[in-house]
């Protein structure tokens, strides 16, 4: 008999807020204050496909780890001069800050009160801890701990960051269950021994560009957190 989920971790970036629409949105106030007019969307995607490729020079151990806020700010920098907007530093302050003010996807902030009820909840994130904090007071999640990435000194998928979570709770892995939108995240969490629920987001990244389904064998597949509420509370 498997052992019953005691904790709930949860990807945050797509998985439980709208990263394109809050970064469009935020980045259209902020910049046509200086009198810049961008196609918004576009800069939202090319300042998030840099978050990968940085984060696997921590990863791969080529650099050392810094806060994501740090690395948003670094990464911005030649998205801007691409689109030809000349930063200066109040500017990339606020572009920061941005990410403190992402919009919950519809579903999420009623879901995650229900699943509270009967789990232990945090997020187990790439984001550090006062982004985390920030982006739960401005959308009304409510969680147990701040947990993931800065903890660990890491960034997923890479181990120690879903282990220190783990730890955290004083809970073995298959007590734990890892909640996200994204097959790679869950495929690197199984591997260790937790459990793992798929919340589909196909339009994470703009109409039809996101999982509509995993992509790996997952214990529990969700078309919403609201589904999946009622999976795991009956």
């Amino acid at each position: 008999m498997s052992t019953a989920p005691k904790a709930l971790f949860f990807d945050v970036f797509g998985t439980l807020v709208d990263w394109r629409q809050g970064i469009a949105r935020e980045s259209e106030a902020i910049l046509s204050a200086y009198g810049h007019s961008l196609d918004w969307y576009a800069f939202a995607d090319d300042w998030r496909a840099q978050y990968q490729p940085t984060l696997e020079q921590v990863r791969s151990g080529k650099r050392a780890y810094e806060k994501l806020d740090a690395l948003h700010r670094e990464n911005v920098q030649p998205v801007l001069a691409r689109f030809g907007v000349d930063a200066n530093d109040a500017m990339l302050d606020a572009l920061t800050n941005a990410w403190r003010r992402l919009p919950a996807w519809p579903d999420a902030p009623a879901a995650l009160t229900r699943l509270r009820e009967r789990f232990l909840m945090a997020p187990v994130s790439n984001g550090n801890i006062s982004m985390m904090a920030m982006l739960a007071r401005f959308n009304g999640f409510h969680w147990d701990a701040v947990l993931g990435a800065e903890l660990a000194d890491d960034y997923k998928p890479n181990a120690e960051v879903y282990l220190t979570a783990c730890a955290a709770f004083d809970l073995a892995p298959q007590q734990c269950v890892m909640v996200a939108a994204h097959t790679n995240d869950l495929k690197a969490a199984a591997a260790l021994g937790l459990r793992t629920a798929h919340v589909a987001r196909p339009n994470e990244r703009g109409p039809g560009k996101g999982e509509a389904a995993p992509g790996v064998v997952v214990d529990w597949a969700a078309a919403d957190l609201t589904k999946l509420a009622d999976q795991l509370c009956g």
